[in-house]
């Protein structure tokens, strides 16, 4: 009887079912789901019912207000001398300094003196003419005085001549008449009389002719003596002018020569800052610079303490897309402000 198949049965390996691990691999990521999706049921909860709270040093808070919405522009500044006088040379000498920069100084304080030789010696020269002048027009006067005083004594002797000639006139009309003179005596007469008049009234028309010249004369040597007076004045003026005084209130800036230096005129020598009239100087981006006015408020910012200010001058130019301004104080400026400090501002636009 032929071999059948051989069973397999004894190779057969019994192995357990692995839906129990199925189960067990799905079971802990949805418990994990769960989990979180009740946390975060909670934490909805909380903030739905608004009944989560935190402490108050955590939070800031601000009163709520209803107002203007403001447009504004920061921007850096420096501060600047609104008024910087600098001094210069009235004419060509040796200067020598008074004050060194950083000196406090006060009006009308001298801060140079500028040796001229030569505005001294035309100063003198020109007061030596005045001089000269005023001597002549003393002794014109004087010239005056004894021409009117001559004039007077020809009137004078005249006017006698004339009232003898007028006497012996009426003696000879008493004359003629008892025919006590011959007629030829008697016109005599009537011609000293006739001259005697002639002579008094040339007399008074040339004292009053001398009294007119001599008076021009006169007028004439005053109006020079006056023009040489200006001259001197004006002298004087640029004597005075060789002590340099400071125009302000203020400290010095920059001295532009050493000490004894031989200066031209018109030569720069000291800068005065006035501490009481600083500004800021703002430089403004080129896209601001339609948005900007004359007249704008600002507030400048110093030492923690707002200032307030008003824009008052923009440039025209614009040199590396920036446009120059100047904020002025509305009222007095900050205390220790410096040349130069950077300061912010605050320009309101709207």
């Amino acid at each position: 009887m032929p071999e059948g198949i051989r069973d397999t049965s004894a190779q057969d390996v019994i192995l357990e079912s692995r839906r129990r691990g199925a189960w067990l691999k799905w079971l802990l990521p949805a418990a994990a789901l769960i989990v979180v999706g009740l946390l975060l049921v909670s934490a909805l909860s909380n903030w739905l019912s608004a009944e989560a709270s935190i402490s108050s040093d955590r939070i800031r808070t601000a009163t709520v207000e209803r107002g203007d919405l403001i447009r504004d522009l920061n921007v850096q500044g420096r501060v600047v001398a609104a008024v910087s006088p600098t001094l210069y040379s009235p004419a060509t000498g040796t200067v020598t300094l008074e004050a060194q920069p950083g000196d406090e100084v006060a009006v009308n304080q001298v801060l140079a003196v500028v040796d001229s030789p030569e505005v001294r010696s035309l100063f003198l020269q020109e007061q030596s003419t005045l001089d000269r002048l005023q001597a002549e027009l003393e002794r014109e006067k004087i010239q005056a005085r004894k021409a009117q005083v001559k004039s007077q004594q020809v009137i004078d002797l005249a006017e006698v001549k004339l009232t003898a000639a007028e006497r012996e006139m009426r003696r000879a009309d008493e004359s003629i008449r008892t025919n006590a003179i011959s007629e030829i005596d008697y016109e005599r007469a009537r011609d000293e009389l006739a001259r005697a008049r002639v002579e008094h009234a040339h007399a008074v028309q040339d004292a009053q002719l001398e009294g007119e010249s001599l008076a021009f004369e006169a007028q004439t040597r005053q109006l020079a003596v006056d023009r040489q007076r200006l001259v001197v004045d004006e002298l004087r003026r640029r004597v005075d002018d060789l002590a340099i005084r400071s125009p302000v209130t203020g400290i010095v800036g920059n001295v532009a020569i050493p000490q004894r230096a031989v200066v031209d005129e018109n030569a720069p020598l000291i800068t005065v800052v006035d501490l009481s009239a600083f500004e800021i100087e703002i430089r403004i981006p080129e896209a601001y610079a339609d948005d900007l006015g004359i007249g704008m408020g600002a507030e400048v910012q110093h030492n923690f303490t707002d200032y307030r200010g008003e824009l008052v001058s923009l440039s025209g130019e614009v040199i590396n897309s920036e446009v120059t301004g100047r904020i002025r104080f509305a009222g007095e400026p900050p205390p220790g402000l410096r040349q130069n400090q950077r300061v912010t501002v605050l320009v309101m636009m709207d």
